[in-house]
């Protein structure tokens, strides 16, 4: 996977410093674009080695690693970019999100600010959102991001085996119909799962995954219950042993603009499991709090930028899925760009 894109000529940055939080594709491309540009670029992230989510939380038959470490190599050693790895940049309250095994320190952004020319945000959405139902807290219950981010950072050299839960022969359920939910289902598959449910509270043709996606799992043995949603996670001795569902139906689209599942009276039911992967979303994890230094942010988490990346402090930038929310790759590597060259424009105006 290619990070570096043409830079500006002349090497006009020549010492400006850039610090560039998180390593996932748009603080790659930014860095690539600043560091071949001439600038300082100091590359932050709480994960031991660059990638960030497509590296460390997405399974190797949609994206290879080694293509990833390969892009990311390039970067490196090519242009002047510097990595600190298992840095945490933080509020100043300071954040819990997925992933955060590998930090084994943290520094306030507040300190990055006052230390660099220009600082780009992109963290990434690592906080998975909650279900909100009884029983969540219970042991068996595991979130997608973090299912998934164990399983990798196995398979990386960076977990041993037990950090990741024992499927084979369980029955399993996967709530949501993402591209995370996707994901959990096939590795739940993949590590021998007795059963796997995907819960769904639309039908296929609403899943944010796509109908392609999920009767592709459907073909692989997945069994997808739709129309309805979970209401109780029921256990015993605190092991998972049963999920509560209500049937719904489709009504008129809500603020998402897809048909709203309204749930229908006296239908409730329970599903046998062994195990719950949660997977109805991820939010953005950015390292302020709103209106933190002057940057706002809107009520999902998201950062609120402009067409140029440019927060509402100057010289701080925002780019990828801390600003867009989860999204696709192409979109995140588009939005890095953009910032790039922004920053570049900015750095040569100062």
């Amino acid at each position: 996977m290619r990070f570096n894109l043409a830079c500006m000529p002349e090497r006009k940055l020549g010492g400006r410093k850039v610090a560039v939080v998180g390593s996932g594709p748009a603080g790659l491309v930014a860095a690539s674009y600043l560091g071949c540009s001439g600038a300082e670029v100091d590359m932050y992230d709480k994960l031991p080695e660059p990638g960030g989510l497509p590296l460390f939380a997405i399974p190797n038959v949609r994206i290879d690693a080694g293509r990833i470490r390969e892009g990311v190599k390039e970067v490196l050693t090519s242009y002047n970019v510097n990595f600190i790895g298992s840095t945490k940049v933080v509020s100043s309250k300071g954040d819990v999100d997925e992933g955060d095994e590998f930090a084994r320190s943290k520094i306030e952004f507040s300190e990055l600010v006052s230390s660099y020319h220009a600082v780009l945000i992109s963290t990434g959405a690592w906080r998975s959102k909650s279900l909100g139902i009884h029983g969540e807290g219970s042991s068996n219950v595991f979130k997608a991001l973090d299912f998934l981010f164990r399983v990798k950072a196995y398979e990386l050299g960076y977990l041993d085996r037990s950090a990741i839960p024992e499927l084979s022969g369980k029955k399993v359920a996967v709530i949501g119909a993402g591209l995370s939910a996707v994901d959990a289902a096939m590795e739940a598959l993949r590590m021998g799962a007795y059963k796997v449910y995907m819960l769904y509270r639309r039908t296929v043709k609403e899943a944010p995954a796509g109908e392609k996606e999920l009767m592709k799992l459907v073909n692989m043995g997945v069994l997808l219950v739709d129309l309805v949603i979970p209401t109780k996670i029921n256990t015993s001795s605190g092991l998972v042993r049963s999920v509560g569902l209500i049937r719904c139906k489709l009504g008129e689209p809500d603020e998402s603009g897809r048909p709203k599942p309204i749930p229908i009276d006296g239908s409730d039911f329970e599903l046998e499991v062994d195990i719950i992967i949660n997977s109805i979303g991820e939010t953005p994890t950015p390292p302020v709090l709103d209106n933190e230094l002057g940057i706002r942010l809107g009520r999902d988490g998201r950062i609120l930028v402009n067409e140029l990346r440019e927060t509402t402090r100057k010289g701080v930038y925002a780019a990828g899925d801390v600003v867009l929310g989860p999204s696709k790759i192409g979109l995140a590597l588009r939005d890095g760009l953009i910032a790039g060259r922004s920053i570049g424009n900015y750095l040569t105006s100062i």
